[in-house]
Parts: C-alpha cells; sequence; structure tokens
C-alpha cells in the first residue's frame, strides 16, 4: 500500500508535516555528517560505556512490505480508539487553558522528538480546529530529549525568548519506565524557583498541581504524566515504524550547546531518500478525519499532581529476575519493545499473551530475526510486551 498526500518536498523546519503542523527546533544535518553505526557495534560501545548512544545513529531503511502491512492494520485497528482519545485530551486542554490563553500568549505544545511529534501534531490540528468548541490559539514546536543529557537548553531558550508569557506543556507518545519524565524533572530544575522569570510558562497548573511538570502523553502505564488519554499498553499505529511516521526525522543527536545557549540544537537527519515510503501525513489525515467523525462527546480527563511510578516495583522485580544492572537494557511498552527490536540487539522479548493482536509485528520482527519470545502472562502487566537488550 503505498502512503498518499506527502509534500513534493520535504523541509528542515517541518519535515514531511506541513508547515502549520509543526516546527522544527533542531539542527537538520547531512547523514554523511553523522557516524552511521552498524547496530552489534553500537550496541558494545553503548554498554561499555565508551559511546553515549546519542553519539551515533544507524541509519534507518525502508520498512519491509510485511512491516507496512502490518503498520496499515493496527491503523485500521487502532484509528476510532486513538482518535477519540486525542478528542479527550484536546477538551481538556481547552477546559484548562481556554481562559489563560489568547492569540498573542498562545498554548505551546512542545512535542518530544520523536515519539511525541505524531501525538503533537494531531494535538495542533484539534485545538485549531475552528468548527469544534475545543478550539484554542496554540503554537507547536518539535524539540530534542536525550536520556541522561536532558531537554535541548538552547531550543527551550529559543521558546521561552519568543513566547514569554505563554504556558507550555510536553507532549510524549507513551511512557515506558518513565526515564524520559525523569529527564524532564532534572532539566526543567533550573526553572522551578518561584522567582525564576520562566517559572509560571512550565509550573502554571493551579494550586494544587503547583511544581508538577506538565507531561501530557497518549498512553502512561508507567504513571508519570500530569495527564494522559489512558494508563494502557496497547498497540498505538504511530509507534511501530520510525522515521516514515515521523515526518521523516532521525532520532536525534547529542551538541553541546554554548554556555550562553545561543546555538548548539541538538542535531537530526532527515531522510530525503525514505519520502516515498513516508506515512506521516497520511497516519495523521487518518486519525484527524476520524476525530472528525466521532459521534461521542469528548471527556473532561484526570489530571495528577504527582507521578505515581506504577510499574516501578515490576521493572525492578525483572531486573532482578534477569540479572539486569543497567535498566537501560528493559524496553518495556508493545511501541518500545518494537523500537528496540528495530534499532537495537536484542536478548529476548517477554509476552503477557502468546498471540495477542496488538503484538503481530513484534511477533513477525522476533521470528525474522530468530530472537527468543518468553510467554510469561499476567507477571509483565500492564505491559503487553517487553524487550530485554543483549547484555555485550
Amino acid at each position: 500500500m503505498k502512503p498518499t498526500q506527502s509534500p513534493a518536498h520535504l523541509s528542515t523546519q517541518s519535515g514531511s508535516y506541513l508547515p502549520d503542523d509543526v516546527t522544527f527546533l533542531l539542527d537538520i544535518v547531512d547523514k554523511d555528517s553523522i557516524n552511521n553505526v552498524p547496530v552489534p557495534q553500537k550496541e558494545a560501545l553503548i554498554q561499555s560505556g565508551k559511546k553515549h548512544y546519542s553519539d551515533m545513529l544507524t541509519l534507518e531503511q525502508a520498512p519491509s512490505d510485511t512491516h507496512k502491512r502490518l503498520y496499515y492494520q493496527a491503523l485500521q485497528q487502532g484509528s476510532e480508539r486513538m482518535a477519540s482519545d486525542i478528542a479527550n485530551l484536546a477538551h481538556t486542554l481547552h477546559h484548562i487553558f481556554a481562559e489563560q490563553v489568547s492569540s498573542t500568549n498562545p498554548l505551546i505544545l512542545v512535542s518530544l522528538v520523536r515519539a511525541g511529534l505524531p501525538i503533537g501534531v494531531l494535538l495542533q490540528r484539534a485545538l485549531q480546529d475552528t468548527q469544534s468548541y475545543d478550539s484554542l490559539p496554540s503554537v507547536h514546536y518539535g524539540i530534542s530529549i536525550i536520556r541522561d543529557r536532558g531537554l535541548d537548553p538552547v531550543a527551550m531558550q529559543q521558546i521561552l525568548s519568543r513566547h514569554p508569557k505563554s504556558p507550555i506543556i510536553f507532549v510524549d507518545g507513551w511512557t515506558g519506565k518513565g526515564a524520559i519524565y525523569g529527564e524532564l524533572v532534572r532539566s526543567l530544575r533550573v526553572y522551578q524557583q518561584t522567582s525564576h522569570p520562566y517559572y509560571n510558562n512550565i509550573f502554571h497548573q493551579d494550586g494544587h498541581h503547583q511544581g508538577v511538570i506538565p507531561l501530557v502523553t497518549l498512553a502512561d502505564p508507567a504513571g508519570v504524566a500530569w495527564l494522559s488519554a489512558s494508563d494502557k499498553d496497547w498497540l498505538i499505529p504511530s509507534g511501530v515504524l520510525g522515521c516514515t511516521v515521523s515526518g521523516l526525522i532521525s532520532r536525534t543527536l547529542f551538541t553541546e550547546p554554548a554556555e550562553d545557549l545561543t546555538y548548539g540544537l541538538h542535531r537530526s537527519v532527515l531522510y530525503h531518500e525514505l519520502l516515498s515510503h513516508d506515512c506521516s501525513l497520511d497516519f495523521v489525515q487518518t486519525i484527524d478525519k476520524q476525530r472528525k467523525k466521532l459521534q461521542n462527546s469528548a471527556k473532561i480527563l484526570p489530571t495528577y499532581d504527582a507521578p505515581r511510578y506504577t510499574t516501578q516495583a515490576l521493572i525492578e522485580h525483572l531486573a532482578k529476575q534477569y540479572q539486569i544492572s543497567n535498566r537501560n537494557r528493559i524496553k518495556p511498552t508493545i511501541a518500545e519493545a518494537t523500537r528496540a527490536i528495530l534499532r537495537r540487539d536484542p536478548e529476548r522479548v517477554l509476552l503477557a499473551e502468546a498471540k495477542h493482536p496488538d503484538t503481530a509485528l513484534l511477533r513477525h520482527l522476533c521470528q525474522q530475526k530468530n530472537i527468543q519470545i518468553d510467554t510469561i502472562g499476567n507477571e509483565i502487566l500492564p505491559y503487553q510486551a517487553i524487550t530485554i537488550i543483549k547484555k555485550c
């Protein structure tokens, strides 16, 4: 099946999305300028501590026909659920921010590249829908966050300089262990004093939510998001492809920022050569069209004044059971488990059910790459799948 409605050309500002969908605050570089490292070598360098994962990249290839077919199955299967989740998130954001924002001080959506991008674009479209009660002035940026190295401070400074009186929310696709939430906490600590000039941009919630990181996700099994559509691990269609559902940009690479934060944006590659395989706009338009057809009224979702760390004990149990000292080797959720198989060197995959329809692609990839699957039942719930990275 061939993707449709991709733009005729790509932009360093928005990739294969439309200019109104998102603005990337990334340094888009040529793929020849980065370290293209084969997966086994990359794994050895990461685990030995000789290189950080954000210092190198394994360039992505076009997904196979089977992979694309399973993606389209996931899209068909999950489009209504995802549309409903986006509608509920947009409705909740309208409820919270309608009296705080204006055309001069819009709500700022900051998507965490890459998994947050498709969700952020969908939220931006829902909030910009003038036919909807939930329309809201909003601007959408995509910026980098890297485990151990944090949120791109140069990108944050640019956003705050452009929108000094706007509230900011951070958008991600899902939570796995809660590691990215931890990076947000560390990165945003600099703004946490109430005397800081940008305190209210980030810590803008009402009294009992004061000081909470405003992280918004589609799914939050880890129990760390301020606002999420659900806490379930399910087959999020945008989670089973890489760049071809994320505006054709790569995972981000670290750049040391200038001391005064005037330059040093994190880097990313734009995959021009994969344009004919790109599903990014088709995906967004499919879900957005489904959202507009929904019959049920959108719901106001709960927000949380503190992280619950719902699955922390489970991660610790698995680490002990499989003798894993580095928790980064544990990749929970269907989306993270799938991405780990595509990008890393897995030892095994743990499933809650042997033939759950949401893990069809995951099982196909395991069979293709001869990766061991262990079906262990309710022990790993609420996760449906977990990939364990091989120890080098």
